[in-house]
């Protein structure tokens, strides 16, 4: 007789775990028991050596799905098993005392199992929108504190009833200890004002059919919906919602419905059906055949984010309206998704037509994550629902924080070797998504058992996660914003350095004082120099420039940096300044030249929002990037020849010229070449400009591998083609996969650089 405790770490509670084990033991003819103890799950296994060391070996290799398994500990037992013979699941203690890093379960979308159960007459769950087992449904967005068990969640309001108490208890069923089981008996029910259950569905359904908007409480937060193939719905949705061109995600039924929207490699099929259910982008199709989206889903571009359903709600309503439907976060513009019912009701009362919302309390907001691809290279843009809190490799000893930056915020969370980003909060610019992200900041904190040594956080002094790190009794360490961006995209693929970092973004403090956005840097985690830059040129108004792409073009024609080119001749501007209002033209050169609120940017960012202007597709935008996003989506598969453009050595730095590209740029366009042909030339002039660049600084000693990081590299066609270029001269490329690549990125670079000063490596 053999006697052994194993302790076992990871993603082990919320995902099946306790009941494989007792399942594993069984069929072993083992005795013991199993039970959720703090953030982990540990017991004792008594029997014949052989079938304790076949125990062990399954424990490490033949997890469930949803579980990830990071440290098996197994320890000679001291005494017998504390009970008679067989195998039992234990309670699990509260308040048990592990210093470990606990790890937190993300939410799954619905199982196949569960979807038949949904649509089976004969099951007792026959279209019960809040059906799930061991391998699917809430999670993270329900529990309150750990060790994970109903009464640690927002299920503990709902007492199982009879038949659900006995599938909970029985080790042969896939429900056996699923903590958020429920069935229509005993669980939570959906409601529109006083209707209930299968009346409030029919009158949501009636509500989208009609051309309404509907105000759904999902897993995470709530969703407004809408027909997605109804333009005056699409269009009246954007008016309420205050969100004038930023494109929509449309959810389908299924693949078969994706797939006649969108083009769809097998890599994209295995993240669209993946349990993590994110939104992904894909190319659309324009074949005829093809269901009839509202152009005003995604204005101007050629892609469009789609999403298979997560619950059964959402099959539900699907299956009930055929047709594909806008499915957006639940709130206004530049305000956190709602979570509270009450909150949601005052947020949303002038948006939806109506509320589809049910009894089970959200206990932390998760949005959701969106994904897309360039061949097979994974960009995460936004790490939410389903992907978010399960951590990600870290090289981390004593336990630090990244408190992130401004826009598409997130926060990290890291000890002991792995790093929690905590769900996307959107931009932080006001009260509500600051407080959002405190209180998130804190549950994770608390749940985890990670109390940081020091907090990381960006060097602007504006920033409000700066300026809550600074009002808070730990040690504090500024990390420089593009430093962060490529230290990400390291610390992701295991490199502590030296290593070659292009940082190219909107903005961020640079050490100089000046905006940096457009950056060729020599770094290890602990620290970094700058190599080579773009050309600097000044943002008229400031952060203001962000939303006027004109405002930031007649700062490159009248005030861009003196390198040796001359500025675009009158003749060549002219055109493009004509078509402005002539007061704010005069105003934009009055400031330019008294250099009144002109802050210079050497930012790749702000020359996309140029070239889109110069372009004339954008001379102002609703949102950070857009004016990106309509110069990659013009391009198209156009084949181009790249504009004009020149590097320069200045005070020990190679800097790209941008003046000769914009007055080629302007020049080709006045002599007739069409605008896709030009945005495809940018496009890449911006790829041999980084090749240039990175070619010098490797020239002049700089390490082989290099590490893409910043916002622009969302841009499929800029990374394809800089990619392509750099591996032709033999280098290492690295991206940001898992991690988000623009600023959802930056807290876990914080992370990164701070864990790796503290160790005093890299």
């Amino acid at each position: 007789m053999t006697v052994r405790h194993f302790h076992v770490e990871g993603i082990v509670q919320g995902v099946g775990f306790r009941p494989f084990v007792y399942r594993t033991a069984v069929a072993l003819g083992l005795d013991g028991w199993v039970a959720n103890v703090n953030g982990h799950v540990e017991g004792e296994v008594a029997g014949p050596p052989g079938a304790v060391e076949t125990f062990a070996a399954r424990l490490r290799d033949d997890a469930p799905a949803l579980a990830l398994v990071r440290r098996v500990r197994l320890t000679d037992g001291v005494r017998r098993v504390e009970h008679a013979p067989g195998f039992r699941v234990r309670h699990s203690p509260a308040g048990h005392p592990d210093t470990a890093v606990r790890e937190i379960p993300p939410d799954a979308a619905i199982c196949a199992a569960c979807l038949r159960d949904l649509r089976d007459p004969g099951d007792r769950r026959y279209r019960y929108p809040f059906v799930n087992c061991t391998d699917c449904g809430p999670r993270a967005t329900i529990i309150e504190d750990l060790p994970y068990d109903r009464i640690r969640t927002t299920m503990r309001r709902f007492p199982m009833c009879a038949d659900c108490s006995a599938e909970y208890a029985d080790p042969g069923d896939r429900r056996f200890h699923a903590e958020p089981v429920a069935c229509p008996v005993c669980g939570p029910r959906l409601a529109w004002d006083d209707l209930r259950g299968e009346e409030a569905l029919g009158a949501a359904v009636k509500t989208v059919a009609g051309g309404g908007i509907v105000a759904l409480k999902g897993l995470g937060g709530y969703q407004l919906v809408c027909d997605a193939g109804d333009p005056r719905a699409v269009a009246e949705l954007r008016r309420r919602k205050r969100r004038p061109v930023k494109p929509f995600v449309v959810m389908v039924a299924d693949v078969g419905c994706a797939a006649r929207l969108a083009r769809i490699s097998a890599t994209e099929l295995a993240a669209l059906t993946s349990t993590e259910r994110p939104v992904v982008l894909l190319a659309r199709r324009r074949r005829h055949g093809a269901p009839a989206l509202a152009p005003e889903v995604h204005p101007g571009l050629r892609r469009v984010g789609l999403l298979l359903p997560t619950t059964g709600l959402h099959h539900l309503l699907l299956d009930e309206l055929a047709r594909p439907l806008v499915v957006t976060s639940g709130n206004l513009s530049d305000e956190p998704i709602a979570i509270a019912d009450d909150t949601a009701r005052r947020a949303l009362a002038r948006v939806a037509d109506g509320f589809l919302t049910h009894d089970r309390p959200i206990r932390s907001r998760y949005d959701d994550s969106v994904v897309q691809f360039a061949g097979r290279t994974r960009i995460t843009l936004r790490r939410a629902r389903g992907l978010a809190p399960a951590p990600l490799p870290l090289a981390v000893e004593e336990p630090v924080a990244g408190v992130g930056a401004h826009l598409k915020h997130t926060f990290t969370l890291a000890a002991d070797g792995r790093a929690h980003l905590g769900p996307h909060t959107g931009d932080l610019a006001g009260l509500a998504s600051f407080e959002a992200f405190q209180a998130s900041y804190d549950h994770l904190s608390r749940l985890t058992g990670i109390t940081p040594r020091v907090l990381a956080h960006d060097p602007h002094p504006d920033y409000l996660s700066t300026q809550w790190a600074m009002r808070q009794p730990l040690p504090r360490m500024a990390v420089q914003h593009h430093h962060a961006h490529v230290a990400a995209c390291a610390a992701e693929h295991g490199v502590r350095g030296p290593f070659l970092g292009v940082a190219y973004d909107g903005l961020g403090l640079g050490d100089d004082g000046t905006l940096w956005g457009g950056e060729i840097l020599v770094a290890g985690l602990t620290g970094y120099r700058r190599v080579g830059r773009f050309s600097t040129a000044p943002l008229p108004g400031g952060d203001a420039a962000v939303r006027h792409p004109s405002r930031t073009a007649l700062g490159h024609l009248f005030g861009a940096e003196t390198l040796g080119s001359p500025r675009p001749y009158p003749w060549l501007t002219g055109p493009f300044v004509e078509r402005l209002d002539p007061s704010e033209v005069a105003v934009v050169r009055a400031m330019i030249a008294r250099d009144v609120n002109c802050p210079r940017a050497s930012s790749a960012g702000r020359l996309f929002d140029t070239v889109a202007a110069l372009l004339g597709l954008a001379d102002r935008v609703s949102y950070e990037g857009e004016a990106a996003v309509l110069l990659e989506a013009a391009a198209g598969d156009e084949h181009a020849v790249p504009l004009a453009h020149r590097l320069i050595r200045a005070n020990g730095l190679w800097v790209y010229d941008s003046t000769p590209t914009l007055a080629d740029l302007l020049e080709r366009r006045l002599s007739g070449e069409p605008t896709a042909r030009l945005a495809a030339a940018f496009h890449l002039t911006l790829a041999a400009v980084t090749a240039d660049l990175v070619a010098r600084a490797v020239a002049d000693g700089a390490p082989h591998t290099v590490c893409l990081g910043g916002g622009c590299f969302v841009n499929r066609r800029l990374l394809t083609e800089v990619k392509r270029r750099l591996h032709a001269q033999g280098l290492r490329v690295l991206v940001g996969g898992q991690v988000p690549v623009g600023d959802g990125g930056i807290s876990y670079g914080q992370a990164a650089v701070a864990s790796a000063r503290l160790a005093g490596k890299g």
